[in-house]
């Protein structure tokens, strides 16, 4: 192999005819030269290994400047040179291993800037001034171990420039300006084990800071002003041997952190040194069980019985090499080293350092309420107080707070008392968000100490609201019903729903029933009469409970249990013939043998419309005997049992009038009815008692007859559908005789209600009751009915 040193001239330009002789050549060194720029031409093909251009004047790559030497070369140096830009994809050169472009005056990396470096194991740019790092910016480096960025002017870690570094293991970016770690930035570089972010301008460290770095070894985090460290921010980092924190501002770390290093149980090395800890907890070091070196320095120790216990740890782990602290009180001991102070020098003859007193509390509010927080603290030392307040970890510089002091007597030694001042700090908190939760603390602080209450929980809630309410619903019967109810609130409220007040639900026993909580959605599949009835949607939290109903409406088309049949013309109001109870009642009023015929009742809801027929046959009245006088008023019940809908009758009223002069009746405009009309016949058209009877025709529709009838009663006999005689009953009424017919096989009945009156026999007075003249007026005609 040849080497070839040209450095420290004046050469201004690389010189192909010089070069080409060299078949040989491995190594080129032309540092300390004069060349401005690297042509396309400039180097022809050689084995070229190593190219050595630092300390020129180069500003210009052009494309194509290192092509012819694209299959051999493997370090390139372009330290202290003048580019202000790299083109992207101007490294063609798959062998090269090693890159540096330090001390430059490149301000921004564009995306695939170094594509076509796929051996490339590492790569230095630092001291550029770089404050840009593109999206993709390292993209296709997938072998890089090693990347410095060292002295630029970075102000994140992002994924999007760290993108593509899947195999890198060492991250150097110490003395840039970052104050900020992306959650997820380690997501593309999982394999890192050493990673330097010291000198930056981070205060804190988030509990997602380093997720993702389970293979780390070393972090070094010195000389940035880091003040919050979240609970947790370590952990993860099950690997980590050396940890390097010296230089901020986390004494409270030390003083008041329940096992801040406890998730770091492999860690052998920490550097705390100049933190200005006053007081040490040994708590601050639980689970450090393979710690060899705990390097601290401090001169403010309060050395009192509390800290008795830190010389003779620090001797038993062999920390004397690596620790120095001395005390600042009491006066007797102010300076001298605590590993010189005897045992029994460490006394707490008096506190004054703060002692807290009272402790803030646990809260929970809702939202948009005020919150106040209480701590007190006493103290033995007229030394200048200063109060603190934080959240998570994180001091409140803008809170409102409000502090006060008042002297107190407090017993001492041997009888004696003594004042002692007792300091109380308020914190307030008006109109509470959600970004409120948190832990809130207080820190009393002196020149001796500071002391740390404990940490009181804020919770903040919101009563739920209703984002999707229940709406009433009419459905046909087998279809699918479909409810919604959905609410926010903090926390997050549970839906819960009710049927009627309860939680039997039909459609659950029989499987119909679906509750998709991730849709907000209730589902009854195959709906049936039964599911009918008012659904509750309860929206639950810690902040209380609002709920919403809705009515669940099955229909039905109308059907009759026995199918009548269709007749023609539609039936004529007249002074005899009228409508009551919503068209369910048809009153015919003096009936004759023309009345007599097919009569069809219309029955219609949202669903379809569905007839019924029943006939009526009039025969006629015998004549009167001995002075007798009939006046019949019938009425024809026929109860047509309706599924979900209407229930209809067929009211006839029958008056016969004899025709001879010596039995009359007076006749009036008002059509009176019986005031015990049997209760299944209401004003409403409701069915109250349920009837089984029905006297059939023989083509299947109801064929009612009747005759007008002396004392001596009916003569009628009924048969149903086989030909069997229909079971006959004959009721007295007060004043009327009811027949009652009932075929049990089906479901609608027939009454007859007779209403017998003598003008002018005394004798058959004596043996029939007079009746009084009905007092019932005509029903109103209305109604949606029809009749035929």
């Amino acid at each position: 192999s040849i080497c070839v040193f040209r450095a420290n001239n004046r050469i201004t330009q690389i010189s192909l005819e010089q070069l080409r002789p060299l078949q040989r050549l491995e190594t080129l060194d032309l540092s300390n030269n004069s060349i401005v720029d690297i042509k396309a031409d400039s180097f022809p093909a050689l084995p070229l290994k190593n190219l050595i251009m630092n300390n020129n004047r180069v500003s210009t790559l052009e494309t194509g400047c290192f092509v012819n030497l694209s299959s051999t070369l493997q370090v390139l140096r372009l330290n202290r040179n003048r580019l202000s830009t790299i083109p992207a994809k101007i490294f063609q050169l798959p062998n090269l291993q090693h890159l540096e472009l330090n001390r430059n005056r490149v301000r921004r990396v564009e995306g695939l800037t170094f594509h076509g470096l796929h051996a490339l194991r590492s790569l230095k740019i630092q001291r550029n001034g770089i404050s840009r790092l593109m999206d993709g910016a390292f993209w296709g480096l997938s072998n890089m171990e090693v990347l410095q960025l060292d002295y630029n002017n970075l102000t994140e870690v992002s994924k999007g420039w760290l993108y593509g570094l899947l195999t890198l293991q060492q991250l150097h970016l110490g003395h840039n300006a970052i104050s900020r770690i992306q959650p997820d930035a380690w997501e593309f570089c999982q394999k890192l084990s050493e990673l330097d972010i010291s000198s930056n301008h981070l205060t804190r460290l988030e509990e997602s800071s380093f997720v993702g770095l389970s293979l780390l070894d070393e972090l070094h985090i010195g000389n940035n002003r880091v003040s919050f460290i979240a609970d947790g921010a370590f952990r993860g980092l099950s690997h980590l041997q050396m940890l390097d924190l010296q230089n901020n501002e986390i004494s409270w770390t030390i003083e008041d952190m329940n096992g801040p290093f406890s998730a770091l149980d492999k860690l052998r090395k920490l550097f705390l040194q100049g933190n200005q800890i006053r007081s040490v907890t040994k708590k601050s070091f639980s689970g450090l069980d393979t710690l060899e070196h705990l390097h601290l320095n401090t001169s403010s120790l309060l050395c009192d019985c509390q800290l008795k216990w830190f010389p003779l740890w620090v001797a038993e782990q062999a920390f004397l090499p690596y620790v120095n602290a001395s005390c600042a009180h009491p006066l007797m001991l102010k300076g001298k080293s605590v590993f010189t102070v005897r045992q029994e020098d460490f006394v707490c003859d008096d506190f004054p350092n703060p002692q807290i007193t009272v402790q803030p509390e646990t809260q929970s509010a809702i939202k948009s309420t005020n919150v106040t927080f209480v701590c007190s603290a006493a103290s033995s030392s007229d030394s200048p107080m200063t109060f603190a307040w934080k959240k998570d970890n994180e001091v409140l510089n803008d809170a409102e707070i409000h502090n006060q002091a008042h002297l107190r007597a407090q017993g001492g030694g041997q009888g004696r008392e003594t004042e002692v001042t007792e300091y109380t700090t308020t914190l307030q908190l008006r109109s509470v968000e959600f970004t409120n939760e948190g832990k809130y603390q207080c820190v009393i602080s002196n020149h001796f100490g500071s002391s740390y209450s404990t940490k009181a929980k804020l919770t903040v809630n919101m009563l739920p609201s209703f984002t999707k309410m229940p709406m009433d619903l009419s459905i046909r019967a087998g279809a699918t019903a479909r409810l919604e109810c959905a609410a926010v609130g903090h926390p997050s409220p549970q839906i819960a729903w009710q049927k009627d007040g309860g939680t039997d639900f039909p459609a659950a026993r029989e499987r119909r029933m679906h509750v998709m909580p991730e849709d907000d959605v209730f589902f009854i599949v195959d709906v049936k009469t039964e599911d009918i009835g008012l659904y509750s949607c309860t929206a639950q939290n810690t902040a209380g409970a609002i709920s919403a109903n809705a009515t669940l409406t099955v229909l039905e088309t109308p059907s009759f249990l026995r199918p009548l049949m269709d007749h023609d013309s539609p039936l004529v109001v007249t002074e005899r013939h009228f409508f009551a109870a919503g068209n369910q009642l048809l009153i015919i009023v003096d009936a004759a043998e023309d009345d007599a015929g097919m009569y069809t009742c219309e029955m219609s809801n949202t669903l379809g419309t569905q007839r019924g027929n029943v006939r009526l046959a009039v025969l006629p009245n015998p004549n009167c005997d001995d002075g007798w006088t009939t006046v019949g008023i019938v009425i024809i019940a026929v109860v047509c049992c309706v599924v979900g809908t209407s229930l209809v009758w067929v009211v006839i009223i029958y008056h016969t009038r004899r025709r001879n002069e010596d039995c009359s009746v007076t006749n009036t405009d008002e059509t009176n009815l019986p005031a015990d009309i049997p209760s299944y016949l209401s004003s409403q058209g409701t069915l109250a008692d349920r009837q089984d009877g029905y006297v059939p025709s023989e083509s299947g529709s109801g064929n009612h007859q009747f005759m007008a009838s002396s004392m001596s009663g009916f003569y009628m006999q009924p048969k149903d559908m086989n030909g069997r005689r229909a079971a006959l009953s004959l009721e007295m009424h007060g004043d009327f005789y009811v027949m009652n017919m009932c075929i049990r096989s089906v479901n609608c009945t027939l009454s007859i209600f007779l209403y017998p009156q003598c003008a002018d026999a005394d004798a058959q007075r004596q043996q029939l009751p007079r009746a009084t003249p009905p007092t019932g007026r005509r029903p109103p005609l209305h109604g949606r009915g029809r009749w035929k």
